[in-house]
């Protein structure tokens, strides 16, 4: 009987908790009703919506009508740069600050920002992906109207200091955004104790389903939606709300809470333990980000003499799922534009691939994965020269 398929992809996405799936189950049924309807099947939808709203919040250390629900992390990012900007740009605040190893739903959104007249900042980092604080302070003054710094980057899992980078940037008037999509459940995050204006999360990270998140918006935050044609949320997202899917990201967002510490010590021990099998294996190999404070779930590795399609390709007929980086990327040839930005050598920005822990990560899949690796790594250069 062949192993039992590893999945190692949870940066990709996570599989959707069965309490999840059952806290959403009577919105596709009984309580059906829309949200803006004045009848009683909207009053109890209304009443679902607004309780998941308050529960999300409260996970964040907000308050409730500091929680739009949104699509994702994309759509959370885009509204709150595009948002912020567009509201800040005839103020005299036409510079967006960001760094160049952000998400690409970042970086789009700073570029569309620019395509409209916005002047963008990057914000240098160095070779473990971290902040440089010099760099940081003098790209922010009065002309600038967002800065917008992901708090655990995707692809190597580097931390950032957020909520002090939120302090320096809050002192001279910038309004302050952060991809947390990987980071909640992660770290600490707590709106009430920290400067951040906005803040992007993501259900399908956390065990929630996809298309659905959420953008926290600190009270006073200026934002022009994105789109226009109705009252919800405030106006800030118009649209008939998705119930279901909020309800699930509130159960998704309270279990990943809940579960924090126990998670975190269990899957940095798997991540040190495989880090130290993969050196000892293939002592060539590079871990990225390796001597930055970094996230327990996330492992970038760099096999010199193989490239990333080759190596995921060799594991994949193993029954092991990895990824090049982040999804968003996957179908591209290019290497990772974060660790181009860290000034790797771009062959081993191309042999670089991710290995994400999570739910269904056991020692077992590490014992498996550390056993196969060495003879995988062996194949993949010796397929290398025939690309």
């Amino acid at each position: 009987m062949p192993p039992a398929p590893i999945y190692l992809d949870h940066a990709a996405t996570t599989p959707v908790r069965e309490e999840v799936f059952e806290s959403m189950r009577p919105f596709f049924g009984a309580r059906f009703g829309n949200p803006s309807s004045t009848h009683r099947w909207g009053r109890e939808a209304r009443a679902a919506l607004d309780e998941a709203r308050e529960r999300v919040a409260k996970c964040l250390g907000g308050r409730q009508d500091e929680v739009c629900f949104t699509s994702g992390g994309t759509e959370g990012d885009n509204l709150a740069i595009l948002g912020v900007w567009r509201s800040l740009r005839d103020k005299n605040r036409n510079a967006v600050v960001t760094t160049p190893i952000e998400h690409k739903a970042v970086l789009g959104a700073v570029h569309q920002a620019a395509c409209e007249g916005a002047e963008e900042r990057y914000v240098e980092v160095d070779s473990s992906g971290t902040v440089s604080d010099t760099s940081f302070d003098a790209l922010l003054g009065s002309d600038v109207a967002i800065c917008s710094v992901m708090w655990v980057n995707n692809e190597i899992g580097t931390i950032q200091r957020l909520p002090e980078l939120a302090e320096r940037a809050k002192a001279k008037g910038v309004v302050v955004h952060t991809d947390a999509v990987q980071a909640f459940g992660k770290v600490r995050i707590d709106a009430a104790s920290q400067c951040f204006d906005l803040l992007s999360i993501s259900g399908h990270k956390i065990g929630a389903p996809k298309g659905i998140g959420a953008l926290y918006i600190r009270r006073g935050t200026p934002l022009q939606p994105l789109m226009h044609g109705g009252s919800q949320d405030r106006g800030r997202r118009p649209g008939t709300e998705n119930v279901a899917m909020a309800v699930g990201l509130a159960t998704a967002a309270e279990i990943v809470l809940a579960e924090h510490e126990t998670e975190s010590a269990r899957l940095l021990a798997m991540r040190r333990r495989l880090e130290a099998a993969i050196l000892e294996k293939v002592p060539d190999a590079v871990i990225h980000g390796r001597s930055a404070d970094r996230a327990p779930h996330v492992i970038s590795v760099s096999v010199p003499g193989t490239d990333s399609e080759s190596l995921l390709m060799a594991l994949d007929l193993q029954g092991i799922a990895a990824s090049g980086g982040s999804a968003c990327q996957s179908g591209s040839v290019m290497p990772s534009h974060v660790l181009l930005a860290l000034g790797l050598r771009p062959d081993l920005a191309g042999a670089a691939i991710r290995l994400s822990l999570g739910a269904l990560t056991t020692d077992e899949c590490i014992d498996r994965v550390a056993e196969v690796l060495p003879a995988l790594v062996l194949k993949a250069r010796i397929l290398v020269p025939l690309a």
